[in-house]
Formats: structure tokens, C-alpha cells, sequence
């Protein structure tokens, strides 16, 4: 398995073409191979292309006005950017998925958070509503939800924001994707329920074994969960490899300013 996305400029902007319109052409240099069971951090500060990058694997900026003008995004062997959207339909979510930033904005305030996880087993597995239900069911109690079955019948404004984080964990999983996309799944959140989530990921992904893309501005949980990593500056690549020898031996000097910035308990 793998995913590897590369676009062929030799500068990283996102900005407007000519014809008024958004262009990521010159987003991301290079984000080399993600393996089974591997994780990948993408780091930088705002602004960077974390997310605009996130987005792109799997078309989800708005086209219009988004437009792709070059390069490639391939998924075990398959160009994305060539696919249809029908084809692209029947990725996301089965082979691909992607966990939001904030999941208040990301599921359906109308629609009952079960049947939103349901719903994805429904459209890719083509299972009945009672077979997706209790599928989906399964799936909020695997993510760590208390009473699942009550949590089924509720909206997301009745959640707390831990909990709806644990149910967009829940939609992304609940097909088996072989690659998660976390685009700053605890930004949201209070630092205990943060690190509560980033160890449901990690116990999720050796359960599993999928590859995870996890963007963030935590240095420390890169250090802590990822086998390798990528920093981005202006919608480029500068620097990247395995986060040990990234971050003891930086080649960069943007690399090394983004570690300094970390804040670092001395002792006394």
C-alpha cells in the first residue's frame, strides 16, 4: 500500500491564477511513501499547506474555484487527479478517510450521529439499515463512547466536543480505510480529552493497521507517535525523514527555528 502525493514546482504557493480562480498547483513538492501501519506527521506553522494538502489528496477543496493545474496524486498505483468524481466517490471513505478539525462544523447538526456512521457502510458496502446500524453501533463503542446505544439516537450538538470528536473517528474507521488522513483531530479540544483521543488513534491504527497522515503543530506528540515527518513552509516541502533524525540533526534552518519555538521544561 501507499500514497504519495507530488506536485512538480519549484516554489510553494497557494494563491489566484489568472482566470480569478484558487490554484493549488505549486502546493506540495513531494510527501513520499505512507506504509500499513506507519505514521507520517506533517508539521509547519499556520498558513503552511497543512491542510490546504489534506484536502487535496482526496479533492475536497471546492472546484470551483479550486483547480488542479499539475502534478500527481497517486494511491497504490492510481493517479487520483485522473479519476472521476464517481471513481474518487469510491475512495473516500473506503480506502481513504479523513478525521476534521472540528467535528461541530464537519458532521450533520439535522441527521442522528448513528445514522451518519451508518451511512458510509450504506453507500460503500451497500448493507441493509439494520445491518449498517448495527454495524455503526459497534463502532461508537469501539472508539471508547459510553452508552453507545443512547449516543446513537443523539444529534451533535447534544455531544461534548470529545465525543463528537470520538464519532468522527468513528464515520472515518468504520469502512476500514487503509490510509487516515488526522488534519489536527484535537484542536479543538481540553488537554485531557487531547491526549485521550491521540491514544484511541494510535490504539486504533495497531489494531487495524492502517497508515496515518497526521497533521500538526504538536511537536512533542510527533516525537511521541510518528515514524516519520514533514516540514512544510509556504505550501512546500523543506525538509523531511524519520523524526529522530530530523529533529535531533535539522537540515533546515525554518526546521530548526519550529523546534526552538518549542516551549521545554529546564531543570533546575
Amino acid at each position: 500500500m501507499d500514497l504519495a502525493v507530488a506536485h512538480g514546482s519549484k516554489i510553494g504557493l497557494v494563491g489566484r491564477s489568472g482566470g480569478g480562480k484558487t490554484t493549488l498547483t505549486r502546493l506540495l513538492l513531494r510527501m513520499t511513501d505512507v506504509d500499513a501501519g506507519e505514521t507520517l506527521a506533517v508539521v509547519g506553522e499556520s498558513g503552511s499547506g497543512k491542510t490546504a494538502t489534506a484536502l487535496s489528496v482526496l479533492r475536497l477543496n471546492p472546484a470551483p474555484p479550486c483547480v488542479y493545474t499539475g502534478g500527481e496524486i497517486r494511491f497504490e498505483g492510481r493517479d487520483l487527479l485522473a479519476l472521476s468524481e464517481r471513481e474518487l466517490c469510491a475512495i473516500r471513505g473506503q480506502d481513504i478517510a479523513m478525521i476534521f478539525q472540528d467535528p461541530m462544523t464537519s458532521l450533520d447538526p439535522l441527521q442522528r450521529v448513528g445514522t451518519q456512521v451508518a451511512e458510509v457502510l450504506r453507500h460503500h458496502r451497500g448493507l441493509s439499515r439494520a445491518e449498517a446500524g448495527a454495524a455503526a453501533l459497534a463502532a461508537l463503542d469501539e472508539v471508547g463512547i459510553p452508552d453507545p446505544g443512547r449516543r446513537y439516537r443523539q444529534y451533535p450538538h447534544e455531544l461534548s466536543g470529545g465525543l463528537r470528536q470520538r464519532v468522527m473517528i468513528a464515520t472515518a474507521l468504520v469502512a476500514r480505510p487503509r490510509v487516515l488522513i488526522a488534519d489536527e483531530p484535537t484542536t479543538a479540544l481540553d488537554v485531557t480529552v487531547q491526549r485521550q483521543i491521540l491514544d484511541l488513534l494510535v490504539a486504533l491504527q495497531e489494531r487495524h493497521g492502517m497508515a496515518v497522515v497526521l497533521i500538526t503543530h504538536d511537536l512533542g506528540v510527533v516525537a511521541e507517535t510518528a515514524d516519520r515527518v514533514v516540514v512544510m513552509n509556504a505550501g512546500r516541502v523543506v525538509e523531511s525523514g524519520d523524526v529522530m533524525d530530523v529533529f535531533d540533526h535539522p537540515a533546515e534552518d525554518y526546521t530548526r527555528r519550529l523546534l526552538d519555538a518549542t516551549p521545554r521544561l529546564e531543570s533546575a
